[in-house]
C-alpha cells in the first residue's frame, strides 16, 4: 500500500513538480486585486472625494435634494446639520452628510 501512495506522491524527476504554479497564483491574486481597485474602490474613493467638496461648499439659498428625496432651499447651515425650507414657513433640520445634490433648474 506504501508503494502506490509513493507512486502517486509529488516527483519532480517525474516532471510533477509545481515550481511555478505558486507563482502564477500570486500573480493571478495579484491581478484580480488589482482589477477590483481600478473597477470598484478608487471610482467609489474619488466620488467620496467629490461629495465631501460638494458639501463643504454648501452655502445659504442654495437649492438642494437630501437622500431621502426632500428638496429644499437651505436657510440655515452648521458643521453637522442643514436647515432646509421645504415649503413656505416649514423648515426641517437634516444632517449634513444626507445632502445628496443641487436642484436642478
Amino acid at each position: 500500500m506504501t508503494g502506490i501512495a509513493h507512486a502517486m506522491g509529488n516527483n519532480p524527476a517525474a516532471g510533477g513538480g509545481q515550481g511555478g504554479g505558486s507563482y502564477m497564483s500570486l500573480v493571478f491574486i495579484a491581478a484580480v486585486f488589482a482589477i477590483f481597485y481600478f473597477i470598484l474602490i478608487r471610482p467609489q474613493q474619488k466620488r467620496a472625494k467629490q461629495h465631501k467638496a460638494f458639501l463643504e461648499n454648501l452655502k445659504k439659498g442654495d437649492k438642494i435634494i437630501t437622500s431621502g428625496g426632500l428638496y429644499g432651499t437651505i436657510t440655515g447651515i452648521s458643521d453637522d446639520s442643514v436647515t432646509i425650507e421645504i415649503a413656505e414657513k416649514v423648515r426641517v433640520k437634516v444632517d449634513k452628510g444626507t445632502v445628496a445634490a443641487h436642484q436642478k433648474s
